[in-house]
């Protein structure tokens, strides 16, 4: 049996950089200005540990298809799996929403051709549908897309922070690299962009589905965990480096930072900045693609336990993919798009930071409660087999739970609230608005989701096991071996374990 795991550690590492790392948040982590070195390494030790060791043993104990969904679920019932269901779905359109608006403003930077608002929104929607039908395919057979994004998305890295130290050699640094500057800002513009480290630290549970392919999962995945976040941190940090050479801090685009500063470097209309142009515009539908299949298969999840509108249930009867997630997905994302030129009428503008800020906040919102779920299914579920399991006393665990929670929370403040009056900090009231109108949507979503339920799943210190309440309750189907025993069972009036 041992001979087969093949899965190693590398493997790894390199399906998290896949998944997790996105290049497009190299420019916002950029504006940060130099102080983003220490906030990237305190953020590895103050969260991206905690975060690593909780999913490691969450996910290595509980071998759930809703992952995040369920974990909240066991500990406390239906209406918190409803609400992170809500939180980790409704980031996906928003994101893709945001990124529709990088494709026609690149391909102008790439041809040198102003666009105009028609044929910008048909870019922005043809990028929208292209994405949800390549949704509906099984992971395999885009895996083709999800590698090659991969294999680019280092390699932008690489190109921009390796013309980053070219352009700097020449021409010196378009930032003060007094080592001042590297030290902690507690500025409004630093604390707002700090969300966007967090933001990169999110999805490192996918490593735990490959648990069953492990040597040795409890020592593996943290080690992984904690690797690709540093190996992804020096991407970033080298890709930002990069920005930083040619852009001061305070003039970086939140959008466009990347391209312009290839622009700077190696000329605008350049072979290789026509080249990158290319690269970056196939990353985000890798980044997309990617990132759909979990984010579908979650809605689908929940909406089978009437957590989600039925809506998310439906899936491909070909492959037994979720196609009513992706569908909504696109429509989504398409009347956001279409919402801009109306956005714009009003005097709102930087549609590509209002809505990635909103899907930073919602992704960063649905994490929160699996940090207390994590604490009450050490207490609900003390019996069970745990893999990996998180080292120390209670003063540990308290702070491996609390410490995520507290900088999550003060992230999603910083992003959204505005810290003073300045114009930039005001700048942030479409997005609270925003946030808070979705969050209203999602409790209306929610309760009209579980209409018709006489009883409501209340986690397992209240209802025991939540696959058992399910199969009661026709959310699932028994397997058939557990069906071939119970029928064992009532024939011969004996525990199908009493045969042996």
């Amino acid at each position: 049996m041992a001979k087969n795991k093949k899965f190693r550690l590398i493997d790894a590492i390199l399906s998290v950089i896949t998944v997790v790392f996105v290049a497009e948040a190299a420019a916002p982590a950029a504006a940060i200005g130099n102080s983003q070195f220490f906030w990237w390494i305190f953020l590895i030790i103050a969260f991206l540990l905690p975060y690593g060791l909780v999913v490691s043993e969450l996910g290595t104990t509980y071998d759930d298809e809703g992952g995040l969904y369920d974990w909240v679920r066991r500990a406390f019932g239906d209406k918190w799996g409803s609400r992170v269901s809500w939180y980790y779905w409704i980031n996906f359109p928003l994101w893709m929403a945001s990124l529709a608006f990088l494709f026609p403003e690149t391909i102008a930077m790439i041809t040198g051709m102003e666009i105009g608002l028609v044929p910008s929104l048909v870019i922005e929607l043809a990028f929208i549908w292209i994405v949800v039908f390549l949704s509906f395919s099984k992971v395999s057979d885009s895996a083709w897309i999800l590698n090659l994004a991969a294999v680019l998305k280092v390699g932008i890295a690489v190109v921009v922070g390796g013309l980053g130290i070219w352009y700097a050699v020449n021409y010196g640094f378009a930032n003060d690299m007094a080592p001042a500057t590297f030290l902690p800002s507690l500025d409004s513009n630093s604390l707002t962009y700090l969300s966007i480290i967090l933001f990169n630290f999110m999805g490192f549970e996918v490593i735990t589905t490959y648990v069953g392919s492990m040597e040795n999962p409890s020592k593996q995945i943290p080690k992984a965990i904690i690797a690709g976040g540093i190996a992804i941190a020096a991407l970033y940090l080298f890709s930002s480096f990069g920005i930083a050479a040619a852009i001061p801090a305070l003039d970086i685009s939140l959008d466009s930072g990347i391209m312009d500063a290839v622009g700077i470097m190696a000329g605008v209309g350049s072979v290789l900045f026509i080249v990158v142009g290319i690269v970056f515009l196939i990353t985000l539908f890798g980044n997309m693609v990617s990132w759909s299949f979990g984010v579908n298969f979650v809605a689908e999840h929940a909406a089978r336990k009437q957590n989600m509108p039925h809506v998310f249930a439906h899936e491909s009867k070909k492959n037994q993919m979720p196609t009513g997630a992706a569908i909504v997905n696109g429509i989504v994302a398409s009347v956001l798009v279409l919402l801009s030129p109306v956005m714009e009428l009003a005097g709102f503008d930087g549609f590509f930071w209002i809505f990635f800020s909103m899907n930073i906040v919602f992704l960063l919102i649905s994490y929160i409660p699996m940090f207390p779920a994590f604490l009450k299914l050490r207490s609900v579920d003390p019996t069970v087999n745990r893999v990996f399991k998180v080292p120390g006393g209670r003063g540990v665990l308290l702070v491996v739970t609390w410490l995520p929670v507290v900088l999550l929370v003060l992230s999603i403040i910083a992003t959204i609230v505005p810290l003073n009056g300045s114009e930039a900090e005001m700048s942030k009231i479409p997005m609270l608005i925003g946030v808070i109108a979705f969050v209203i949507l999602g409790e209306i979503v929610r309760v009209w989701s579980a209409r018709g339920r006489d009883d409501h799943y209340g986690g397992m210190g209240t209802h025991g096991d939540p696959f058992a309440y399910d199969v009661a309750h026709g959310f699932e189907e028994e397997p058939p071996s557990e069906e071939v025993a119970m029928e064992e069972e009532m024939l011969i009036g004996r525990e199908p374990r009493d045969l042996v």
